[in-house]
């Protein structure tokens, strides 16, 4: 048998083997497709009673959850970044929102006659200013 086997195999004909694919996918998962946008991540970036320089990224936001209060600023797509070098201060202060704006009417519709908790980021500078007068008496 094996003489036959070495008669069959010439030296000028290529050895030819075949390489057999998967016809079919495994089965994976299907959750995450490919058009899945990735998570935005938005939210608290800094926690209340923190220290944070000038500029830092306080929170983000697609709508207003948090408020800007003293010394943090007010980006255009919702984020909310410290003016100044100081302590974080996370305040829950009752808002009185302007009813004949339509995006408060939209947020808040149904809301007139309750009162309205939103958090307040605060900015406290850790070297205050020196701007303060004492009145004695009036």
């Amino acid at each position: 048998m094996q003489k036959l086997s070495l008669q069959c195999l010439k030296a000028d004909q290529p050895l030819i083997t075949t390489i057999r694919n998967a016809s079919k996918k495994t089965g994976g998962s299907t959750r995450n497709k490919k058009g899945h946008p990735r998570p935005k991540h938005r939210g608290w970036r800094v926690m209340d009673g923190h220290i944070v320089s000038e500029g830092t990224i306080l929170a983000t936001q697609l709508t207003t959850r948090f408020h800007p209060g003293l010394n943090v600023g007010f980006g255009r797509n919702g984020t909310l970044f410290a003016m100044e070098h100081g302590k974080v201060y996370v305040t829950c202060e009752t808002i009185e929102p302007n009813w004949d704006h339509t995006w408060v009417q939209r947020n808040y519709a149904g809301r007139q006659n309750q009162t309205i908790y939103k958090k307040f980021f605060n900015v406290i500078p850790e070297k205050q200013h020196q701007r303060f007068r004492l009145v004695d008496e009036v």
